[in-house]
């Protein structure tokens, strides 16, 4: 996935906008790709006008068609309960691949929520398919965003089976600050773009667990917070805390 030149947090609907020119290229795709194979992917690629905050790509139940890639704005995917409750999934921030929850049974297993204003890129998985076997190495990208999406997955199961609520708070707020790193943003000072509500639902505490433990967080001075925006002023505590190398 590609590195996001400095201080660009999203980017606006453009038509004209292409792989090649994108300026998260470079983590959504592999390195080696040649400039004729990025127009090869580029030329399936639907790339629509931006959606709202709480606007869905796409529903559970929904046949599996395409994968997508986070452009600007962040995403959530959600699942439902046996008893009927939303358990939020996974959270997806530019440059980042969601989706690929369809790709076992051709049936999404979650559907994919807009958090804020996102623009978004469509990758018909049939085209996707072909052009794979003619770009070896973009097939291998694939691959490998697969695993990661796996290992992920793994790692958040262990991690909500074995981590206290503090530990779990702490494990997000060290990805997000990663992720935003990762896009060559600032990892200490950014904003969040989830609500307290789906930061529960994701951890598998309650609300008041959230607010309280974030509150003691900066009691402690390893975060300041205002609002959605929150600033890590002790890294290296609040890495200890959330068991992070």
């Amino acid at each position: 996935m590609a590195h996001l030149p400095s201080n660009v947090i999203s980017c606006h609907f453009n038509n004209k906008t292409s792989c090649e020119n994108c300026r998260l290229n470079q983590l959504c795709l592999p390195i080696s790709l040649q400039i004729n194979e990025i127009d090869k992917l580029d030329a399936i690629i639907k790339r629509k006008r931006p959606i709202g905050k709480g606007d869905a790509v796409f529903h559970l139940g929904e046949r599996f068609s395409a994968i997508y890639a986070v452009r600007s704005g962040s995403l959530k995917t959600v699942n439902v309960t046996v008893d009927g409750q939303e358990q939020v999934t996974g959270f997806y921030l530019p440059g980042e691949i969601f989706g690929l929850d369809g790709l076992g049974n051709n049936i999404h297993t979650n559907s994919a929520v807009a958090l804020e204003t996102s623009a978004i890129c469509e990758i018909p998985f049939s085209r996707l398919e072909e052009l794979t076997i003619k770009i070896p190495s973009l097939q291998r990208h694939i691959f490998q965003v697969l695993g990661q999406e796996i290992a992920s997955e793994q790692s958040l199961i262990t991690h909500l089976s074995t981590s206290t609520a503090e530990e779990r708070v702490a494990a997000l707020l060290i990805s997000i600050s990663s992720r935003n790193h990762r896009r060559q943003l600032s990892g200490t000072d950014f904003r969040l773009p989830m609500s307290r509500t789906d930061m529960a639902s994701y951890l598998g505490v309650t609300i008041e667990t959230v607010s309280r433990i974030l509150s003691h967080f900066q009691k402690k001075k390893l975060v300041t917070i205002k609002m959605k925006d929150i600033i890590i002023t002790d890294m290296q505590a609040l890495r200890s805390l959330a068991k992070v190398s």
